[in-house]
């Protein structure tokens, strides 16, 4: 009987979660758990229709586990697509909530609410889903091994997505710890848990069997990504649950131990999450889609072993001007500015990998596409060891200056090479020989740039603006401008931040458009990248 354990498995999950409906302590632990409930038993009705029964006596057909597993890397490019536009399209929401209040939406839509779902979404739905179908197709070709676990990996990708939908859910009806990309409650941390312990093990089974002797580079970066997120995930979540079936828990940490643990996690969930994983990302397929090798194999070693050691110390920069110790703080901003030299070594890597391919980027709007992602990560990576400088931190902190930092570095760096993996990966899982439309790559590449600098540049100023206004005192010692002022003062910048983000959300439809018609087998006939628009040439 195939999936024989799975379903028995679903179906036991499914009664436990409508009895955890039935004597639930609280109405949001209650809502979770019919959610829980229908989700588990659509997902056992699925597995039902297709479990296969051999007759008696006579082996069932044996799946073929010669070749690679790809089937569910085509899930996570599909996932990854669907999530990204779901995340954009939240930010831009939000975006507006913040330059017209009259769009907040009591209770469920405020933007109290669907903040954390914009960043989970784009953080750990898009970004997570593009990690995963990534590391799975990556760690495949680079060890000539086929996944390792069965059916584990499925069971890596549906938990995986199981936990975002009880996330996003949760935010909307205020389940939330409130610690910054950690707000889960107890009962989803444990189930991300038991999830991403399985993604190890796939990784490191893979990993264990290859056919390779040599271990790329790109895995050790997607390795390090899984076994640290593992580690700040337990120890910055570590919670005591009010009731086993209740919704709410009270952190093990208390003042500025757990300000300190929360910064700890979240600085690093950006270093390991959104750079490290992302730059196993970027180490495969830049080499891949300009088809030449890593301009420096040795850097490349020296950039992760740097990078890894460093990243973790520089957590407490957030906490300057606090109640943490100045120790601690100079600390933080000493590796944080250290940071800057591992971080341009492997921008500088990827983009040296070009030599000798810089024609292609008249031609391959991918490949461009890829070389912005290392501009914007280069970009980034030097802004923020700048502000964790003290005297410009006193500056930046708290204002949407930082909010503009992070966006550069996640639309700019993380969503244009993730971007780059998709249109690179769609053709060679579906066997196409191309994209559906190299044109709509190349307009999907201006709008998400012109998107990014535009939301960037005006928050930089909003930033700088709302700063020196706050430390803005009269010849008496009093603040000169109170806070709402501060907020009208920068009404413009905000509807500006809406149409960038909007612009971005423009790219993110025309991607997910050029992938479904790729996938459909469509290839439009249009003037080829680089050429002539008299030469109207249709694409074969």
């Amino acid at each position: 009987m195939k999936y024989g354990f799975e379903l028995a498995a679903m179906l036991v999950a499914s009664v436990l979660a409508l009895l955890g409906a039935a004597f639930a302590k609280d109405p949001q632990f209650q809502a979770h758990a019919w959610i829980l409930f229908f989700v588990l038993a659509a997902g056992s009705v699925v597995l039902l229709r297709n479990t296969k029964f051999a007759a008696a006596g006579h082996p069932g057909a044996v799946e073929d586990t010669s070749g690679y597993m790809d089937e569910v890397v085509k899930y996570g490019v599909i996932a990854t697509t669907f999530w990204g536009v779901v995340g954009f399209l939240v930010g831009v929401v939000i975006a507006l909530q913040m330059a017209w209040p009259e769009f907040n939406i009591e209770p469920y839509l405020n933007f109290g609410r669907i903040r954390p779902l914009h960043t989970s979404a784009v953080i750990f739905a898009f970004g997570g889903n593009a990690l995963l179908a990534t590391s799975f197709y990556v760690v495949q070709r680079t060890t000539r091994a086929r996944l390792w676990g069965g059916n584990l990996p499925w069971f890596v990708f549906w938990g995986y997505q199981l936990f975002i939908v009880l996330a996003a859910t949760g935010y909307v009806l205020g389940i939330t710890q409130g610690r910054e990309y950690a707000e889960p409650e107890w009962y989803v941390d444990i189930w991300i848990t038991v999830v991403w312990v399985a993604y190890l093990a796939v990784f490191v089974g893979t990993l264990v069997k290859r056919k390779e002797p040599h271990i790329y580079v790109a895995n050790w970066f997607y390795l390090a990504f899984i076994i640290t997120i593992a580690m700040l995930h337990l120890v910055n979540n570590l919670a005591v649950p009010v009731s086993f079936l209740g919704s709410k828990s009270y952190s093990a940490f208390a003042g500025v131990q757990d300000a300190l643990t929360q910064w700890w996690y979240g600085h690093n969930a950006v270093g390991f999450f959104l750079t490290a994983g992302f730059l196993g990302m970027m180490y495969y397929f830049v080499p891949k889609q300009a088809n030449r090798p890593v301009y420096s194999y040795r850097l490349s070693i020296v950039h992760f072993w740097s990078l890894i050691f460093l990243y973790i110390w520089a957590g407490p920069h957030h906490l300057h001007y606090t109640a943490l110790p100045d120790w601690a703080q100079t600390l933080g901003m000493v590796f944080s500015v250290m940071l800057w030299m591992p971080s341009w070594g492997g921008m500088i890597n990827g983009l040296m990998t070009l030599s000798g391919a810089w024609d292609k980027l008249r031609t391959d709007p991918i490949l461009r596409m890829m070389v912005l992602a290392l501009a914007f990560y280069g970009m980034s990576t030097f802004e923020g060891p700048m502000m964790s400088i003290k005297s410009v931190n006193s500056l930046s902190h708290y204002t949407d200056w930082t909010i503009g930092h992070v966006h550069s570095g996640a639309l700019g760096w993380v969503g244009m090479i993730s971007f780059g993996a998709v249109y690179y990966l769609v053709p060679k899982l579906w066997h196409r020989e191309q994209l559906y439309s190299l044109r709509l790559v190349n307009w999907h590449l201006w709008l998400a740039t012109i998107g990014i600098v535009i939301y960037a540049a005006v928050l930089w100023v909003a930033g700088i603006t709302q700063g020196l206004m706050w430390r803005e005192y009269d010849s008496q010692g009093f603040l000169v401008n109170s806070f709402i002022e501060t907020v009208n003062a920068i009404h413009p910048e905000y509807v500006m931040r809406a149409i960038g983000g909007a612009l971005y959300l423009a790219g993110g439809l025309v991607m997910a458009y050029n992938v479904y018609r790729t996938i459909r087998g469509d290839v439009r006939k249009e003037v080829p990248m680089g050429a002539s628009a008299t030469a109207a040439v249709p694409a074969e």
